[in-house]
């Protein structure tokens, strides 16, 4: 009788081995997806002005997550600067505007497909650090004794501007209008103007350097971002990556943090 248990409990041995012996560890699968440390070579970025903090960031940590990819100092300047240089010929591989109206510029050429949108932003008043000039709202910009100065009218942060001016019924004749929101910003900063219209990320990024007003019906003239890969991008893989990490959590996070709302 124990020859026999024995003998059943050898074949029930034999059994679990041979099972085992079977199902051991699956083979792994014979197309893996790409991975995202295998993205190589420069990528080439155009933005906004005003999303220059938020994109040498961006373009850190995108780097940090694809260190086999180099992002060249990225091209900021007014969007429609950056969208007629596109449409003559500039290559690059992701466009970011700071308006729905320039990217349209640029997707109407053809040379970019299905933007998204990642971002939006608000106008604030400018001034030197505590608002000697006691700027109160648009109206006191009026003031003869004030230098204002402004985006011009074609780019996103001069046309939100003008949008804002005529809700308040102002008149306002600036003493210089700049491509970009960078160039207004500057002359308020270096006391060249008393006050500007900038976004409200312009003033958080600026710290204490200068002062920001909030307009009353701002949100009026809220200006959305959209990001796109380039057609013709010379490295697309990359391009459609960057535009995943804008869109995606990190992207959103580092934008917050630099005072943009969602779009």
């Amino acid at each position: 009788m124990n020859i026999r248990r024995t003998g059943i409990l050898a074949a029930a041995v034999a059994a679990v081995l041979l099972l085992a012996g079977c199902s051991g560890t699956p083979a792994s699968d014979p197309t893996p997806t790409r991975s995202e440390d295998t993205l190589t070579g420069e990528l080439t970025v155009y933005a906004a002005a005003s999303l220059s903090g938020a994109f040498d960031e961006l373009a850190k940590e995108f780097t940090a997550a694809h260190p086999g990819v180099t992002v060249k100092p990225i091209n900021y300047d007014g969007s429609s600067v950056l969208a007629t240089q596109l449409i003559g010929g500039a290559p690059a591989d992701v466009f970011a505007s700071a308006d729905e109206k320039n990217m349209a510029k640029v997707t109407d050429a053809g040379l970019a497909a299905d933007p998204v949108d990642f971002a939006a932003n608000v106008m604030q008043i400018v001034t030197a650090p505590g608002n000697p000039k006691g700027i109160t709202d648009l109206a006191s910009l009026t003031a003869k004794d004030l230098t204002v100065v402004l985006c011009a009218p074609e780019v996103p942060c001069g046309s939100a501007s003008q949008t804002l001016l005529k809700n308040a019924g102002v008149t306002l004749t600036p003493a210089s209008e700049e491509q970009n929101v960078t160039a207004v910003l500057t002359k308020v900063k270096s006391g060249e103007a008393d006050a500007g219209l900038v976004y409200v990320t312009d003033v958080k990024a600026a710290g204490d350097a200068v002062a920001g007003i909030d307009i009353e019906g701002a949100d009026a003239a809220t200006n959305v971002y959209p990001i796109a890969a380039l057609k013709d991008a010379p490295n697309a893989d990359a391009a459609a990556a960057f535009v995943d990490f804008v869109t995606g959590d990190k992207g959103r996070a580092v934008l917050a943090e630099f005072g943009f709302q969602a779009p």
